[in-house]
C-alpha cells in the first residue's frame, strides 16, 4: 500500500518540538566557516536550553552557525524522540542518553533514503523498477520502526549501495519522459565550484555528486535536472528556475543562496533567511 505521499512526506521533515535537542547534542562539529566553534559527539552545543529550543536560533547566521540553518534531519529527530524512545528525553533519563545519541546517525540516514524512494515513486518507470522501488521504501521504513539495539546495527552503507542505481534508473526514466528538452549535460561528481552558470540552459542535466559550492547559478533553467547527492553550499540560484527539479532537498536548499523569484519543487519549503537577504549564507 503506497503511503499517502504529502502526508507521509511531512513526517520526513525537521518538526524540533518534537525531538528533544538530539542535533543539538548527538552530533559533532568542528570549528570553520559553518560553526563557531568544536563540539563532541554526544555533548549538548552551548546555545541548547533545557527546553530542547536553541537559544539563539533567530541569530545563527551572525553567530556563526550557518552548518545549523543548513541542516535537515529529515524527520530522524523527532522519530527517535517520540517513537524509538517513547518520549523520552536524554536529560530526564540519562540511562538511555548513549543509545539515543547513537540512534540518531541511523535514522537520519535511513529517513533521507525514504525522503529520495518517495520522489523516485512518483515518477513514470517500467513496472519492474516501480515495483523495486516501493519494496525498498517499505523495507527501509520497516527498519525505521525498529528497536534502538537493532537500529544502530542496520548496514546503511549497503542500503544506500542497494538504492542509489534504483534513483538513477528513475531519474534516467523521468528525463526520458520530459517533452521539455532532449538536451542533457553529464555534470557527474564534476567540481563545479565556482562555475559561472548564469542563465544558462540547464534542462535535463545530471548534477549527481557534483560539487556545485558557490557557482553562479542565477537565473539558471534547471528543468529536470538531477541533484542527487549534488553539493549546493553557497551556490547562488537566485532567479533559478528548480520547479521541476529531480532529487532536491531541503538541506541543499537550505544550503544554498536564494530569493523571492527562485522557483522551487512545491514539497520543498522556501528557506526563511533568504527572505532575510543574509547573502553571507
Amino acid at each position: 500500500m503506497v503511503d499517502k505521499q504529502p502526508f507521509y512526506r511531512e513526517s520526513l521533515r525537521a518538526d524540533c518540538s518534537s525531538c528533544a535537542g538530539l542535533c543539538c547534542t548527538a552530533l559533532a562539529f568542528s570549528a570553520s566557516i559553518d560553526f563557531a566553534y568544536d563540539k563532541a559527539a554526544g555533548k549538548p552545543c552551548k546555545n541548547l536550553q533545557g527546553d530542547f529550543r536553541c537559544g539563539i536560533h533567530g541569530e545563527l547566521l551572525r553567530s556563526g552557525f550557518k552548518g545549523c540553518v543548513a541542516f535537515e534531519c529529515y524527520g530522524a529527530g523527532q522519530q527517535v524522540t517520540q517513537q524509538t524512545f517513547g518520549g523520552k528525553d536524554w536529560i530526564s533519563h540519562p540511562e538511555i542518553a548513549q543509545m539515543m545519541f547513537s540512534t540518531l546517525p541511523v535514522m537520519i540516514e535511513l529517513h533521507e533514503m525514504l525522503w529520495y524512494l518517495m520522489e523516485a515513486r512518483e515518477m513514470p518507470c517500467p513496472e519492474p523498477l516501480g515495483q523495486e522501488l516501493q519494496r525498498q521504501f517499505t523495507e527501509i521504513k520497516r527498519l525505521s520502526g525498529l528497536a534502538a539495539d537493532d537500529l544502530i546495527a542496520v548496514d546503511t552503507t549497503a542500503l544506500r549501495n542497494t538504492i542509489r542505481p534504483l534513483l538513477a534508473q528513475a531519474g534516467m526514466q523521468m528525463q526520458k519522459a520530459s517533452k521539455k528538452s532532449k538536451a542533457s549535460k553529464d555534470f557527474r561528481g564534476k567540481e563545479l565550484m565556482g562555475a559561472e552558470l548564469k542563465g544558462a540552459n540547464l534542462v535535463n542535466a545530471d548534477f549527481t555528486g557534483a560539487y556545485l559550492i558557490a557557482a553562479n547559478c542565477r537565473m539558471a533553467n534547471f528543468s529536470k535536472a538531477n541533484f542527487l547527492g549534488a553539493d549546493l553550499r553557497d551556490a547562488d540560484i537566485s532567479g533559478a528556475d528548480l520547479t521541476d527539479s529531480l532529487f532536491l532537498t531541503q538541506q541543499q536548499v537550505n544550503a544554498a543562496i536564494g530569493d523571492s523569484r527562485t522557483k522551487l519543487p512545491e514539497h520543498i519549503n522556501r528557506p526563511s533567511h533568504w527572505a532575510k537577504g543574509q547573502r553571507n549564507f
